[in-house]
């Protein structure tokens, strides 16, 4: 339809698309919005920049965290950069799937394509989190069926997609696309998400802290430890603990999953209780407790259940761009309620009464996670879809809008697997060894700083080149 010239200054509308749905719109108005008709088609950039900025943070955190523990996941309590990036993609599939479902003509069709990108999320998730691959250190693959890994970063992903996304199609009929007036019409209008978060907090922190957790025993699979093969047990019997040994979380994946298909290698073992070198990764201490040898599964049950609640908030951010018109209403909810979840979540744990725990996914972790990307995206947005200050983040643009090839290849690290497949007379010879030893470590004078340049410019920077010239030929990985 044309649309006169005139009219493309008071209007425009932005094209929003995640990885897998670049023919979804979404309408923004500017600030002397009016109510004319909207042309002008973009991308809304701040989402696929945040979306990249997660994925290269989560580079970054995977594979230089063991030179820099203070990037790495805190061993129990705290929050450290990189206990930021899972609640960052959760809270960015909510702002999609706000942006995606914003109109349903079909219900059945909706569900249909939910249940298998969720299939097709959970099949990733196993396939390179499970234990089948061994990339990028080892040159073998496969896994024993009776040990796989049930959970991961896709599982979660998928889980807090399906049900939020489930929630939005049958909900739509249920709130009116132009809001009433009043301070928390948004909240009213979209209620029964937040009864839905609200369900998911009471039976999270009812079994959190009601759930009796009894003695418990487990089998060391370590080879490298001492104790390999021999049957250790742990003291507990007590209710409402949130330590390493006797919490629900822990207890309510060994009852479901077994202690055989949860995640051998958990955080805790840099806990000063465990090691010696902490928070540096070491050999466990001769007189460590038991439960340092044990499993524990980061992704699990109960935590993934809590971790809904992250997704509800991205939601809810999605539906502020579909609902207020001008900019600056937008940036003031959103960073009214990122300093509000901030404060909450800092003043559960500095009181005491929740710390924050990413391994729990704790309520207040919960807050003060989502209120950080709360204002991580503010900014983004600030910077990129109102001052258009889009080149000084082109790479990361780049790599969010391709960001399942990224995770895939770049942080799960198949690419590197297969050029470590081509070694010379040694495995440990090989050109990406070579390059991080000779180009990064040896320049630097420094073993920590060689490796997170290497990280930054070899790996961030090089997938960010990688998927711009994808870009170029509209190349994706669509789920």
């Amino acid at each position: 339809m044309y649309v006169p010239k005139t009219n493309l200054k008071v209007m425009s509308e932005i094209k929003v698309a995640d990885v897998s749905h670049h023919d979804q719109r979404l309408l923004v108005h500017e600030e002397a919005a009016s109510t004319q008709s909207l042309t002008g088609k973009r991308r809304l950039a701040s989402l696929d920049i945040f979306r990249g900025l997660t994925v290269a943070l989560m580079i970054l955190v995977d594979d230089a965290g063991g030179d820099w523990p203070a990037i790495a996941h805190a061993p129990w309590e705290g929050c450290n950069l990189a206990d930021f990036v899972m609640p960052f993609f959760l809270f960015i599939v909510g702002v999609s799937i706000a942006l995606a479902f914003k109109r349903v003509s079909n219900k059945f069709d909706a569900c249909k394509k939910v249940g298998f990108r969720t299939c097709k999320l959970l099949f990733w998730g196993l396939l390179l989190q499970g234990g089948f691959s061994h990339a990028p250190d080892e040159l073998t693959y496969g896994v024993d069926v009776t040990k796989i890994r049930f959970c991961g970063i896709l599982q979660r992903i998928a889980l807090s997609y399906l049900i939020v996304a489930l929630l939005e199609i049958f909900t739509k009929d249920s709130h009116e696309e132009t809001l009433s007036t009043g301070r928390f019409s948004i909240f009213k209008s979209y209620c029964w998400h937040w009864i839905v978060g609200a369900s998911v907090l009471v039976i999270y922190l009812a079994t959190l802290y009601g759930t009796y957790v009894p003695d418990w025993e487990f089998v060391v699979y370590d080879k490298d430890s001492i104790l390999y093969g021999k049957i250790q047990s742990v003291s507990c019997g007590v209710r409402g603990k949130l330590n390493p040994p006797c919490n629900a979380v822990g207890y309510v994946d060994r009852q479901v999953l077994g202690m055989n298909h949860m995640y051998h290698h958990p955080a805790w073992r840099r806990s000063k209780a465990c090691t010696d070198y902490s928070p540096y990764e070491g050999t466990l201490r001769h007189d460590a407790p038991s439960w340092c040898h044990a499993p524990f599964e980061p992704e699990g049950v109960l935590s993934s259940i809590s971790a809904i609640f992250s997704t509800i908030i991205g939601v809810h951010f999605g539906h502020t761009i579909l609902h207020f018109k001008r900019h600056s209403a937008r940036l003031k909810h959103w960073i009214s309620t990122g300093l509000a979840l901030l404060a909450l979540g800092l003043t559960l744990h500095f009181t005491h009464w929740m710390p924050l725990n990413k391994q729990l996914y704790s309520f207040s972790y919960t807050c003060v996670t989502s209120g950080a990307a709360a204002l991580v995206f503010s900014a983004l947005y600030s910077l990129v879809d109102i001052l258009e200050w889009k080149r000084m983040f082109l790479p990361l643009k780049w790599i969010g809008m391709n960001a399942m090839l990224v995770y895939v290849m770049g942080a799960e690290g198949i690419l590197a697997a297969f050029f470590n497949g081509w070694y010379y007379r040694h495995p440990g010879n090989t050109l990406i060894n070579w390059i991080k030893e000779h180009v990064f470590i040896r320049v630097w004078h420094s073993r920590r700083v060689g490796v997170l340049m290497y990280v930054i410019f070899a790996e961030i920077l090089f997938w960010g080149l990688v998927t711009g010239v994808l870009h170029r030929f509209k190349i994706y990985w669509k789920l």
